[in-house]
């Protein structure tokens, strides 16, 4: 089986996409698949070359000037809709036949639906969540409108587009400003801690806001969680998901930053800094199972397939949690919970793969044509459309 993982895109985290995207490859070759690399720039052109299966292609600073000597890639439709063509192109163009898609994106332009949109469309089976799921949980506003009208909870919030900004700024920091002190400041559709401000003050949430703003067009702003512990917990599967143990992460500062998540240590996002992970999270048994269904309640609230990892903010005084965001494709499909949980990462991605598939064979087991009298009808009342 040809195996497609995409990876890169016009994104913030685009670096971290490829991190993920490396990691996939390289345990992917270990089996009797075939890999393909579908590189995608931060311009949104498609490349795929066998040296883009190796990380140290993207480490020595001079992947543009690599690129120039590659052709783009393209999308050809299949007649048959069975099957997903990467055409090379070129004097002599190449196709390259796709029996199943990884993707490996984070944040815009690939983990919120938009490639998943793609992959429907090519008849493809691809690995992770649908288009809805992604798109949902990747908009930080809409995902927390959805624990409300459930009866999850999660943190105050107000928020605000670019437009309202320009319209009435005074407004907007009004709104804001009517929550509890202190705040957090985040672009709504953005990960991996970017544009993120903790705010203690009316100065401060000016300029925070305009940083978010420089990253989206959407922002919220939302009541910070004191004596907090942060807290996740992966799940995975399609129609009886399974959650992970529950980690607890360990950061200084006012909240868990890029740098730390990636560079501090190797990254606690990437499983490397072994001091800032705790697994399993130092909470009470009941609250850890708490955690855990919840995870899976929250899963299935979005229609989640393959994986998630859903955040949690535990108040250690008040003894509660607030369900914080909901990751589609977490970076190197957070594999140390797993492993921590019992699942290898070769077993990971294979029973990933099997989730795919088997959604992919329920998509196309539903009836898309309806047979009906419609057209003749509009014909027989002669409509007339255009005509004076």
């Amino acid at each position: 089986m040809n195996i497609a993982v995409f990876f890169g895109g016009k994104s913030p985290e685009h670096e971290v996409s490829i991190i993920t995207g490396q990691l996939i490859i390289s345990e992917l070759k270990k089996t009797e698949h075939s890999v393909v690399p579908v590189y995608v720039s931060k311009e949104g052109k498609w490349f795929s070359e066998d040296a883009m299966g190796k990380l140290d292609f993207f480490t020595d600073g001079t992947i543009e000037e690599k690129l120039k000597g590659f052709k783009e890639c393209m999308l050809r439709h299949d007649p048959s809709g069975k099957k997903m063509v990467l055409v090379k192109q070129g004097i002599i163009s190449k196709e390259i036949v796709i029996d199943l898609v990884f993707p490996a994106f984070h944040g815009m332009n690939g983990e919120d639906g938009t490639m998943q949109g793609v992959f429907e469309l090519a008849n493809v089976p691809y690995v992770g969540c649908g288009v809805a799921a992604s798109a949902m949980t990747m908009d930080k506003v809409l995902t927390k409108k959805m624990y409300e009208s459930e009866g999850i909870p999660t943190t105050k919030f107000i928020h605000f587009n670019a437009f309202d900004w320009k319209k009435d700024k005074d407004e907007a920091i009004k709104k804001a400003m009517a929550l509890n002190l202190p705040l957090f400041v985040k672009p709504a559709r953005l990960g991996s801690s970017i544009g993120i401000a903790k705010v203690k003050n009316e100065n401060d949430l000016v300029q925070a806001c305009e940083v978010a703003l420089h990253y989206d067009s959407k922002v919220i702003v939302e009541e910070s969680v004191e004596n907090m512990v942060d807290i996740t917990c992966a799940v995975m599967g399609n129609d009886e998901p399974v959650a992970s143990l529950v980690q607890e992460s360990v950061f200084n500062g006012e909240h868990f930053s890029f740098e730390a998540k990636y560079l501090e240590d190797g990254g606690a996002q990437l499983g490397n800094a072994t001091d800032s992970i705790v697994i399993p999270a130092r909470l009470a048994d009941e609250t850890t199972k708490q955690v855990r269904d919840m995870a899976i309640r929250v899963y299935r609230l979005f229609d989640c397939a393959g994986l998630a990892r859903i955040d949690f903010l535990y108040d250690k005084a008040k003894e509660v949690f607030y369900v914080n965001e909901v990751n589609t494709m977490p970076g190197t499909l957070y594999h140390h919970l797993w492993k921590a949980s019992g699942i290898e990462i070769g077993d990971l991605i294979s029973k990933l793969i099997s989730f795919a598939i088997e959604k992919h064979e329920e998509k196309n087991g539903i009836t898309f044509t309806f047979k009906n009298d419609v057209l003749k009808f509009a014909n027989s009342v002669k409509l007339k459309m255009g005509e004076k």
